[in-house]
C-alpha cells in the first residue's frame, strides 16, 4: 500500500528542499540520560523520556550519514525530543562509522546491535515497555532498522550472530538506503558503500546478504516505509523494498511518500513533513499485535 501525502503544487514550488548543509541547525536541549553501552568512545545512547508515566513505548532510532564519520548524531536530536513530546521514549544510538576506528565490517553493525540489546539493561530503571519496541532510522539508519527487525535470520557463522537479538515488533524506516547493491554501484558518498562492507558484492557475497534490506525481505513485522517524493538518490531504494517485500509475501508493509520531501525534511519536526513522520510512528506502534 502507498500512501500520499498531498500539498499544492504552489507550496511544492515554494519549498527550497533541505541539504546536508541545514543539518547543523537541527539541535535540542540536553537527553534525560547520556549511557554507554560498550568501552569505545563512540558505544553510547542518548535516552529522552516522555513526562508521563511509564512504562512507556520505545523507539530504537539509529541516525544516518552515508556511515561517514564525518556525520554523527548531534543532528537527530530535535527528532528524538519531538518523539518523546509526544509520549515515546527515544533509545537514540551512536556508533562507529567509515573513518572512526573499528567502524565499517562489522563493527558499525556489531555496534548498533549491541546498542540496541542494550535496552534490556535500562528497560527497568527507566520504566520502558520492551513489548513495544519499534526500530527506527534515517537513510543509512533506515537501512538498520530493517535489519534489526531481522537480525534472527543470521546463521551462527555469521560475524554478526546473536544468540538472543532484542525483539523488534515493528519498523518505522525514514529514507532507508534499502539496496546495498545499487547503491555500491553507484558508488554514492564517494563509494562509502564499498568502504562499509570491505569489497563488492561480488566479492564479499555474504556481508552483503547479511545486511542488505532489500535481500533480507521479508522480515516478518509491521513496516512503515517513509520516502520524500523529492528524494532521487535514497527513494529509489526505499521503493524499491517495498516491492521487494510486497513480492515476497509481506502484507504490513506501507509505504508513505511525502510529496514535500527531500531527503532531510522528514527529520526536522519543524517542516511540513512532520505530521505525516508522527502518523507513520504512531501506526507503526498500533500495527504491534497485542
Amino acid at each position: 500500500m502507498v500512501l500520499l501525502v498531498v500539498c499544492s503544487a504552489q507550496a511544492l514550488r515554494a519549498q527550497r528542499l533541505m541539504t546536508a548543509a541545514d543539518l547543523g541547525a537541527l539541535s535540542a536541549g540536553p537527553p534525560t540520560a547520556t549511557i554507554a553501552y560498550g568501552p569505545e568512545a563512540l558505544q553510547f545512547g542518548k535516552l529522552r523520556l516522555p513526562t508521563t508515566p511509564g512504562p512507556h513505548p520505545v523507539v530504537v532510532f539509529v541516525h544516518g550519514g552515508c556511515w561517514l564519520s564525518a556525520y554523527d548524531i548531534a543532528h537527530v536530536g530535535t527528532l528524538e525530543q519531538a518523539l518523546a513530546d509526544s509520549g515515546i521514549a527515544v533509545w537514540s544510538l551512536e556508533y562507529r562509522r567509515v573513518g572512526d576506528a573499528g567502524g565499517g565490517w562489522p563493527g558499525t553493525f556489531a555496534d548498533i546491535a549491541r546498542g540496541t540489546d542494550y535496552l534490556r539493561e535500562i528497560a527497568d530503571r527507566y520504566q520502558l515497555d520492551l513489548q513495544r519496541v519499534v526500530a527506527s532510522g534515517h537513510s543509512a539508519g533506515g537501512a538498520a532498522a530493517l535489519w534489526l527487525a531481522a537480525r534472527s535470520k543470521a546463521p551462527s557463522t555469521s560475524a554478526l550472530f546473536t544468540k538472543a537479538p532484542l525483539p523488534i515488533q515493528a519498523v518505522v524506516a525514514l529514507a532507508p538506503a534499502a539496496d546495498f547493491d545499487a547503491l555500491q554501484a553507484s558508488g554514492v558518498c564517494g563509494n562509502v558503500v564499498t568502504k562499509l562492507m570491505g569489497g563488492t558484492p561480488a566479492e564479499r557475497p555474504e556481508r552483503y546478504a547479511a545486511v542488505s534490506p532489500l535481500r533480507l525481505a521479508p522480515i516478518g513485522v509491521p513496516q512503515r516505509l517513509v520516502i520524500g517524493a523529492q528524494d532521487a538518490v535514497w527513494g529509489p531504494g526505499g521503493r524499491a523494498y517495498a516491492a521487494r517485500a510486497h513480492e515476497r509475501g509481506e502484507a504490513n508493509v506501507q509505504l508513505v511518500e511525502l510529496p514535500q520531501s527531500g531527503h532531510f525534511e522528514m527529520i526536522n519536526p519543524a517542516s511540513s513533513s512532520w505530521p505525516a513522520v508522527l502518523a507513520a510512528f504512531r501506526a507503526g506502534f498500533a500495527a504491534i499485535p497485542r
